[in-house]
């Protein structure tokens, strides 16, 4: 590591030119990537997802699009005398036409013929249409007379076809508004339309994220550093690992399908680790410049030592993230990936582009005045070595009392309950969202939550079953079966609340326990809805979870233990960071799941906790966790090697780290808090989670709860069976105790 270190700030300007590269590579790859996002976070293979595909191969259709007229204060007269001879049909009376009216159906006709026109557009259905069915028209217009509906039926298209006939009829929208009385509006809507139009607004919330955070982190490192090339260092490293990662991700996406939690995902983790990184690296090439060390081997010093450790925190970062890859979920295995690549570009960036960057600002790169002091041999003072020395002295009430603050903290995790995204977790502003709600309160056309039955029989045969379950305690009414296509019908059942809930989700395996088998003409049957996908979704996660949970934890055991040469250090950090998340899904069922503090947050309360969101948190901040536990492991363990006793090493060590995993965790914040102020649901739900989860892991956990346990266990910190020490003298990657640099005292041999 040092030699690679020095390598790469002796041959700085290559460097740079790499990265640019791919910096030039990632921002290429941002437009393809986000037409290839799909809000479909369930495998194909779920009796849910398998359901709608057979009534898709049915319709033959990517789905219908409704684009809301709303006139405001225009009020259209009655269909039946809209027209002379017209749009409501054979037999309408004839009469004179309002003219406000008339003009509406002029501009609407127009409007509704160039949306025929429009490439992927199959049928439009529009309330002025000659000959149509009075009955049809009545349907399309609003029961308070100040507005109306164009139905646009799709042809049968792909993920970017569709998104691109949604954005041409969006267009179209707009210029149908203009041509209508002033204070109309025409907004877009429909499962195809919703969407295109979040993907819009996370490509909205991702942009404004990293406007805001990068330029707040940028002002931190400055007060952290004193100086303005410092503190760039790793903001710059954070933006070229992010943009790099487009990259990675637009190859995933070729091979599996990325959602848009992915790219939240990858964007968060990749500007929090970069700029922990940089910071861990420009912070001890400062030190090691105090010490007296000429640039060039401050840069070798540094990489032997806060470079070997980024390399072991990009590396349990990858492997808490790793799990993610065996719960069955292709989608959750290509978040995964994707966490694990952005974990090793972010490292990559740090370990080259980092130090490339200190050798074209080197003579700008200065130590601080307390680098000094602690270069001098002041190493035992300080804050964090006040803190954790106040510690030392009551470790079991410290130990005894965080602990249980954070069982209390996690204790809403109890009552929370699972959902996944509906349309409470969707802000008003989206189009799609305001016209479902119109087509219920001013259409009459009912989109309230079902559970639906699709089997390869007839619509009677399918009634004559559903009229068996038109008493159960979960049913509010049983829909008419209707025909979806040849030999294939559906029935729906309307269930009370929004669809998800544990009722509704009894309700689907009664369903599926009792399937309409043998009907005539088929045997085929299939049970979906969101309670259906819920209950599929639930189950592939309870599956995955005892491998997933298996392989992370092991890998965190032997990537720690190839750290420190400790058995025990490994397992007390999983059960404090199982006590951290614990405390972190505590909070997130309190303000998502019952609204506490969603005002002043500004959260949207949706009633129910994602489980993807829930896995993903748990997996990256889990990660996170162990990053900050691997950068005060490393500084304690150099002056364990060194000769210092255990608590004098935990005082040095936090004393060293402290100011450096602080200050990391406030940019975190200030990355994830920005995430926090998203429209998306899903997105609020994982910014706050992992800032939670940060803010617990660097003051609670490693200021507190750590240096107090470490004190109980003493020099019982580094144990480990005698094999496996004999094991890690000969294997680990690590130099041997007598090589290990001090910064007090420079190299010890």
């Amino acid at each position: 590591m040092g030699r690679l270190g020095a390598w790469c700030f002796r041959r700085r300007w290559w460097v740079l030119a790499a990265w640019v590269l791919a910096v030039l590579a990632g921002m290429a790859s941002l437009g393809p990537l986000f037409n290839r996002l799909d809000g479909n976070t369930v495998p194909d293979s779920a009796e849910s997802v398998r359901a709608y595909a057979v009534l898709a191969d049915g319709n033959r259709s990517a789905g219908t699009v409704h684009v809301l007229v709303d006139l405001g204060p225009t009020e259209l007269i009655p269909p039946a005398s809209l027209l002379a001879g017209g749009g409501a049909g054979a037999g309408a009376p004839t009469g004179p036409v309002d003219p406000a009216t008339a003009a509406v159906a002029t501009s609407v006709t127009r409007g509704a013929t160039r949306l025929a026109g429009l490439p992927g557009v199959d049928t439009v259905t529009q309330p002025f249409a000659p000959g149509l069915p009075r009955g049809a028209a009545l349907r399309l217009f609003a029961a308070d007379r100040h507005g109306l509906l164009i139905v646009v039926t799709l042809g049968r298209l792909d993920r970017n076809g569709r998104n691109q006939t949604v954005h041409a009829i969006e267009a179209e929208g707009r210029t149908l508004a203009a041509a209508l009385p002033a204070g109309s509006s025409v907004r877009v809507g429909g499962a195809p339309a919703l969407s295109k139009q979040q993907n819009d607004v996370l490509r909205t919330d991702l942009n404004t994220a990293e406007l805001v955070s990068l330029p707040l982190s940028l002002v931190v490192l400055v007060i952290v550093f004193g100086g303005v090339v410092a503190a760039g260092l790793p903001v710059l490293a954070a933006v070229v690992s992010v943009a790099a990662s487009m990259t990675v991700l637009l190859g995933f996406s070729m091979v599996t399908t990325v959602d848009q939690d992915g790219m939240t995902v990858v964007t968060l983790l990749g500007l929090g680790l970069s700029v922990d990184y940089g910071l861990l690296l420009v912070a001890r090439y400062r030190e090691e410049l105090a010490a007296g060390h000429p640039p060039v081997e401050a840069v070798a010093r540094t990489w032997a030592t806060a470079g070997r450790t980024i390399l072991f925190s990009a590396l349990t970062v990858a492997a808490a993230i790793s799990g993610l890859l065996l719960f069955g979920l292709p989608r959750l295995a290509a978040l995964g990936a994707a966490g694990v690549s952005i974990a090793l570009v972010a490292m990559l960036v740090a370990i080259t582009l980092t130090a490339a960057l200190i050798g074209i600002g080197r003579r700008r790169i200065r130590p601080s005045r307390r680098q000094r002091a602690a270069a001098a041999g002041a190493v035992d003072r300080g804050f964090f070595a006040g803190l954790a020395r106040g510690v030392q002295r009551r470790p079991w009430f410290v130990a005894l009392g965080t602990g249980l603050v954070l069982l209390a903290v996690g204790a809403p995790l109890l009552f929370t309950n699972a959902q996944l995204p509906s349309a409470a977790g969707v802000p008003d502003s989206v189009a799609a969202k305001h016209v479902s709600t119109a087509l219920n309160a001013r259409f009459g056309q009912s989109n309230g939550p079902t559970v639906t039955v699709v089997a390869r029989t007839t619509p009677e045969a399918l009634d004559a079953y559903a009229a068996r379950f038109a008493d159960d305690p979960a049913v509010v009414t049983v829909l008419p079966a209707k025909a979806a296509g040849a030999n294939l019908s559906s029935v729906a059942f309307q269930v009370a609340g929004d669809g998800q809930t544990p009722a509704d989700r009894e309700l689907v395996r009664r369903l599926r326990a009792d399937r309409p088998a043998g009907l005539t003409g088929g045997t085929d049957a299939w049970v979906t809805g969101d309670a259906a996908v819920l209950t599929d979704v639930i189950d592939l996660i309870r599956r995955g979870l005892p491998a997933a949970a298996a392989v992370t934890l092991l890998a965190m055991l032997v990537l720690l233990f190839a750290f420190t040469g400790s058995l025990v250090i490994p397992i007390k950090a999983i059960l404090a960071n199982v006590i951290s998340l614990g405390a972190t899904l505590g909070v997130m069922t309190a303000v998502f799941v019952y609204g506490w503090g969603s005002g002043p947050l500004d959260t949207l309360t949706v009633g129910g906790l994602n489980p993807f969101v829930v896995v993903v948190v748990i997996a990256f901040a889990f990660g996170l966790s162990m990053d900050y536990e691997v950068f005060l492991l490393g500084r304690v363990r150099e002056y364990v090697a060194g000769g210092a006793d255990t608590d004098t090493a935990v005082r040095r060590g936090l004393q060293h780290t402290g100011r450096v995993i602080t200050s990391a965790a406030l940019l975190m914040v200030i990355v994830f808090g920005c995430f926090t102020a998203a429209k998306l649901g899903n997105i609020e739900q994982i910014g706050l989670g992992l800032t939670v989860a940060v803010l617990i892991d660097a003051t609670i956990v490693r200021c507190l709860l750590v240096p107090a346990t470490m004190t109980l266990l003493g020099r019982h910190n580094w144990w480990a069976p005698g094999p496996l020490r004999r094991l890690h003298a000969r294997l680990a990657p690590t130099d041997p105790p007598e090589r290990v640099m001090d910064s007090s005292s420079g190299m010890t041999t």
